[in-house]
């Protein structure tokens, strides 16, 4: 590195590649260290060029007797600097299965994903990137695992997007420019410890595979924007299949016809833009094979962990596996109600559907849920049955049944989700009438609209 000049202009690419406009809000995330003081100082002093906002967070997760201090001197960093800052207290969970680092992982980036800006800065650098590669790897990661960090990841479902304008440069690039500036950082002693597996790979496996291959650490980079490269084509061959199985929701039979392969990189692909955390490979594999091997009139309801892969008649999809709440909603002519995650829309018709003028004439027309022994007379001619043994004639499951939408009128069932449409609400021939259509789990990764 030449000159402090050209040290900025590398980090001022990154703004740049990632489209970083005028009016963005960056927030640095700052912990004191070396790496995070130095991409504080490189964003404040670049912001008059790109015209952001930039602010500054600092995560305080009290595992350190220092803990204090280091907020302390963040607070007065970002009061010299005329930046505004915020201090998040964090309780970490001590026996996370994945270990004390991964645990203060989790709560510093969920502190900070709480933070209102565009943008979320991190100090992470070239020597970073190969000590995740070489950790995912170990732990055998797939490709996306194993791109480890991008310099820019766009926002995503609410989420601040990520951006690392140091990941191309070495930590001692970072440091010696630190120096050349007379800038002051915070050590954290437990960068030292061995017994922290990120840690044992710094000091102990990197510099062993550098021996061996001295330009091991760029060499790692490369390697991960390779498999970056690689799983972006990974996600372009998954919409394209998303596309050709109709979804969302997917066409079960469409899904079926799709090698394994194919079919695991879908539904990975799914929960990685609902923003949920991938399942292990073995669980995946179990609810695929599971799928298959059901009949096409049978119903599924497999967790993946905190989603779950769902299936009835011939939709797939994936949805949170917590039941979503169901409350009463006033029907007032809207073309559509939210319901259970999912939708329930109101199209105009002429002999089917609900009778406008009946809806018309109500006095009360509310969207909610079931009740206990209800029942529903679909035609003239038929006696009036108990919801559950329609379900069960329809093949509506059991877990579905909680949310079917049901559209009160005056205190009568008129419509369920689902089921149909009761005798004494129908239009008649050559009336207009209202056709209620219920779409479930429309989250961005699928759903079913069951029949009536």
């Amino acid at each position: 590195m030449s000159a402090p000049d050209e040290f900025l202009e590398r980090i001022a690419a990154v703004l740049a590649s990632a489209g970083v406009a005028a009016g963005a809000r960056i927030c640095c995330a700052l912990s004191g260290g070396v790496d995070s003081v130095v991409l504080f100082e490189a964003l404040r002093r670049l912001q008059p060029r790109f015209a952001y906002r930039l602010s500054a967070a600092h995560v305080h997760h009290g595992l350190s007797p220092n803990a204090d201090a280091w907020a302390a001197a963040c607070v007065a960093r970002c009061a010299r600097a005329g930046v505004p800052v915020q201090v998040f207290r964090v309780a970490v969970e001590q026996d996370h299965p994945d270990g004390l680092e991964a645990a203060a992982r989790a709560a510093r980036h969920a502190a900070l994903d709480t933070v209102a800006c565009d943008w979320l800065a991190f100090g992470h650098h070239q020597d970073d990137q190969a000590e995740t590669v070489l950790f995912r790897l170990l732990r055998g990661s797939g490709v996306r695992g194993a791109a480890a960090m991008r310099a820019a990841s766009p926002p995503l479902r609410g989420r601040p997007g990520r951006l690392r304008p140091l990941l191309e440069l070495r930590r001692a690039d970072i440091e010696g420019w630190a120096r050349c500036q007379g800038l002051d950082w915070v050590e954290d002693e437990s960068n030292a410890a061995l017994h922290h597996t990120r840690n044992a790979i710094r000091h102990r496996l990197l510099p062993a595979a550098e021996a061996l291959f001295p330009a091991a650490v760029p060499a790692l980079a490369r390697a991960a924007a390779r498999f970056a490269e690689a799983d972006d084509l990974l996600g372009e061959l998954a919409a394209l299949d998303a596309r050709a199985c109709g979804g969302p929701p997917l066409s079960r039979q469409a899904f079926l016809a799709l090698g394994a392969a194919r079919q695991a990189n879908l539904l990975r692909w799914l929960l990685q833009r609902a923003g949920a955390q991938a399942p292990s490979a073995r669980r995946l594999a179990e609810a695929l094979r599971q799928l298959g091997a059901l009949p096409a009139a049978r119903a599924l309801d497999l967790s993946l962990g905190a989603w779950a892969l769902r299936a009835y008649r011939d939709r797939v999809w994936l949805e949170p596996s917590a039941e979503p709440v169901v409350e009463a909603l006033v029907w007032r002519g809207e073309p559509a109600l939210p319901w259970a995650g999912g939708c329930v829309r109101f199209e105009a018709a002429c002999g089917e559907g609900l009778s406008a003028a009946r809806l018309a004439a109500a006095t009360r027309r509310e969207l909610a849920p079931r009740t206990p022994g209800m029942s529903l007379r679909l035609a003239p001619q038929r006696p009036r049955r108990e919801l559950r043994k329609l379900c069960q004639e329809v093949g509506i499951p059991a877990w579905l049944r909680a949310r079917l939408p049901v559209l009160w009128v005056d205190g009568e069932p008129a419509w369920v989700g689902g089921i149909g449409i009761a005798a004494e609400f129908a239009a008649v021939p050559g009336e207009p009438g209202v056709l209620p259509r219920w779409s479930v789990g429309e989250n961005g990764t699928g759903g079913a609209e069951p029949a009536g």
